[in-house]
């Protein structure tokens, strides 16, 4: 009887929709099964920490780690599935470059749970937060204790492979899945370790069949206040801030196709090192100005800048480009 190769798959600080993208591969997901020993997804089975933590060191053959690191448990099991694993992938957005929650390096940390149990939106009269520890009669219980900052996985642990998307397309996650049946039938290699997978080498500007000719810009607005959206004209050309110009391609330009702007899902295209510059350069490319002023007086118009330039890469590639671009307080 031959043992099949084990797979794992963790959910750290995401939302969960690279999961739901794994399970969109529809009969493809059968081939994970038929050639892999699914030994650690709790998400989708019933497996404990200390079964991982009894497993010898690389025993795990492939593990899709989705996800930033976010708390002390997400440090603790990235650690534990780098020990156990021969190959650890960065596997969707968050866990390449920080993503949404990345966005929560913008405020300290106390700032962030005060919001999130004194709103408007809960009822916390008496201002009760979560404790990292609580005793009860049957013991001491823990919850995971917020980090600093969200980091990506390569910043906690050395990492195989980066798989960007949000969540990566079901195509390409089909096609990553044969090319690791093959690798382990021996019929293909892996690509260099740091490889990007799962993605295209371009833009998602290259994908996108939408006519770039216009370039006159006078303010840049938000989709739903252009009326009507040219349906064949460049997003960008029509001032809305499309992130297309320095995001990684491989999506099929699901977003612009669809009529609305590209919100870098990808993450920076292959040599951008800071994803922001290079799109303020390609914002800058369109508008219609002739002194220093008026071009600040556009740019400065562009409506939520940090969500719109920084949204998919602010825990990830601004730290590795090694930009100071906010401070951390806390």
């Amino acid at each position: 009887m031959t043992t099949k190769p084990k797979f794992a798959m963790y959910w750290a600080a995401s939302c969960g929709g690279c999961e739901i993208a794994v399970l969109n591969t529809h009969e493809k997901i059968l081939d994970v099964d038929a050639n892999f020993d699914v030994v650690f997804w709790p998400v989708a089975m019933d497996a404990k920490y200390h079964d991982v933590e009894a497993m010898e060191d690389g025993s795990i053959l492939l593990t899709l780690f989705n996800g930033g690191i976010r708390n002390d448990e997400n440090e603790h099991i990235a650690k534990l599935l780098r020990q156990k694993s021969k190959i650890l992938v960065a596997f969707g957005s968050c866990a390449c470059e920080g993503c949404i929650p990345g966005l929560a390096n913008l405020s300290p940390v106390g700032d962030i749970v005060h919001t999130a149990f004194n709103t408007i939106t809960t009822d916390n009269p008496n201002e009760i937060y979560p404790r990292t520890s609580y005793d009860v009669p049957e013991g001491e219980l823990h919850i995971p204790t917020l980090s600093r900052v969200v980091r990506p996985l390569d910043q906690v642990v050395d990492v195989d492979y980066f798989m960007p998307g949000c969540p990566p397309e079901s195509h390409q996650i089909a096609a990553v899945i044969d090319l690791v049946i093959k690798v382990v039938k021996g019929e293909a290699e892996l690509p260099p370790k740091g490889s990007v997978i799962g993605c295209g080498d371009s833009t998602v500007c290259d994908e996108c069949p939408r006519a770039r000719n216009v370039k006159f810009i006078k303010e840049f607005k938000r989709i739903q206040d252009v009326a009507p959206v040219d349906p064949t004209l460049c997003l960008l050309e029509q001032g809305i801030p499309c992130n297309g110009p320095a995001t990684r391609s491989g999506c099929n330009a699901r977003c612009p196709q669809a009529g609305t702007q590209c919100i870098g899902c990808y993450g920076p295209a292959e040599g951008v090192m800071d994803y922001g510059a290079r799109l303020i350069t390609a914002f800058s490319s369109v508008i219609d100005a002739n002194t220093p002023e008026e071009i600040d007086h556009i740019l400065d118009g562009i409506p939520d800048p940090t969500g719109q330039v920084y949204r998919f890469n602010l825990a990830g590639s601004l730290l590795k480009a090694n930009r100071e671009v906010w401070k951390v307080k806390g």
